[in-house]
């Protein structure tokens, strides 16, 4: 009898489990007897870490001739339940249809969606890059604001948020208003974070470069506050501070999807399963939870995996080698990632990188931005549709960050 994988999901994690899968299932000889299917809405992955660029393009590649070079299915729905104790999921397909799955192993990888802080006027007038459609949606409101009248709100921006895609985005953005508005528009973007100064979630030395880097693209910070009120013209801080902006995007912060919710056991702040070395999630049996679905320990110093690509990109690699290694009676592989970089865009200026839990500088400025657009345009795109090109860096313990 065919026994079944299914991975929910087709990001970063969800694509490496798929590849990881398969290449365990080859080298045990078990094609034919295990079945692998990815269930997500397309075949693409959304290249998530890019979607704050002015640029859209090539966003979201299809996978489907990569998912067919390595014998994997792909089914057009999206996961709506999961029983864990009967090991069935109810899946509605891209026609409405409700289909009931049975799985022997499920990999969840179903990412993380935005937070929205309870803030009057985030959900009617706010703005994010945390999907493809909403950047698209930002990118037509940034391009149609060049026919309105000039005036201060027309030419604010406010980012609210000050992490990895806060500060990239509002990096940028003084370019992309030049480019869309006039070089002699008086435009103006401010950057809005809860902590004490911008950039402190990054530690103490590339915080210094950030604020500096920030101050050279003409971006103005408002640390240690945060947006109480918006309307379509303008921000309010908590400060009492009233912002004139017709633009205000929200970049603060993740949470796993809701669907983590059905999954039993222990949960982390941002709502996601406190796996085991092996990131099974440990009260359900026969569930993998991976990518931003799962908190899991790095290595033996107290670190855990963020969510990021970074981190997805190996956490897919074992889940999926150990859902298919426990069917086919190979040796499980515990999840290790002990490097750790940061490479952060921060528009004309450059880019940061950093290396360590502790984010040592190694690179800034133009040096930086070469690591960035190498990062961008290769190492998180998925390799061509060829099996053995894709089973040769599936393996479990490959190394994202040389």
């Amino acid at each position: 009898m065919t026994q079944k994988i299914v991975i929910a999901g087709s990001g970063f994690a969800g694509f490496w489990a798929a590849v990881s899968a398969m290449r365990a299932i080859a080298q045990a000889g078990k094609e034919g007897e295990i079945e692998v299917t990815m269930v997500s809405p397309t075949p693409n992955i959304t290249i998530r870490p890019r979607l704050y660029e002015a640029v859209l393009e090539n966003m979201s590649p299809d996978i489907s001739a990569q998912l067919a070079a390595i014998g994997v299915r792909h089914l057009a729905g999206l996961v709506e339940q999961i029983d864990s104790e009967n090991q069935t999921l109810v899946v509605e397909n891209a026609e409405g249809k409700k289909l009931q799955l049975d799985y022997d192993r499920l990999v969840l990888a179903t990412g993380s969606q935005l937070s929205v802080p309870p803030v009057a006027g985030f959900a009617e007038h706010g703005f994010n890059v945390d999907t493809l459609q909403s950047a698209q949606r930002l990118d037509a409101h940034l391009m149609a604001l060049a026919a309105q009248p000039e005036t201060p709100a027309r030419n604010t921006v406010v980012v609210v948020g000050g992490g990895l895609t806060g500060l990239e985005s509002a990096a940028e953005m003084p370019m992309r208003l030049r480019a869309i508005l006039g070089s002699e528009a008086n435009i103006r973007v401010v950057i809005v974070d809860t902590a004490a100064e911008v950039g402190a979630g990054m530690g103490a030395e590339p915080g210094v470069v950030i604020r500096q880097a920030l101050e050279e693209c003409g971006v103005e910070p408002r640390a240690g506050m945060r947006v109480t009120a918006i309307d379509a013209d303008s921000v309010t801080l908590s400060s009492g501070e009233r912002i004139a902006a017709n633009t205000v995007i929200l970049a603060a912060g993740v949470r796993a999807n809701p669907l983590v919710a059905q999954i039993p056991g222990e949960r982390d702040g941002s709502g996601r399963i406190v796996g085991d070395a092996f990131l099974h999630a440990p009260a359900a049996a026969g569930v993998f939870v991976t990518g931003d679905t799962v908190k899991a320990a790095t290595d033996a110093l107290g670190n855990h995996n963020l969510m990021t690509c970074q981190h997805a990109m190996s956490l897919g690699r074992v889940a999926g080698h150990n859902a298919a290694a426990e069917l086919v009676g190979l040796p499980l592989h515990p999840y290790s990632q002990p490097k750790y970089v940061t490479c952060l865009d921060l528009g004309a200026w450059g880019a940061l990188y950093t290396e360590g839990w502790d984010r040592q500088v190694l690179f800034t400025r133009a040096e930086g931005k070469k690591i960035k657009q190498e990062i961008n345009t290769q190492w998180i795109y998925p390799p061509a549709a060829d099996r053995d090109a894709l089973f040769a860096v599936a393996n479990p313990d490959f190394v994202i960050v040389p």
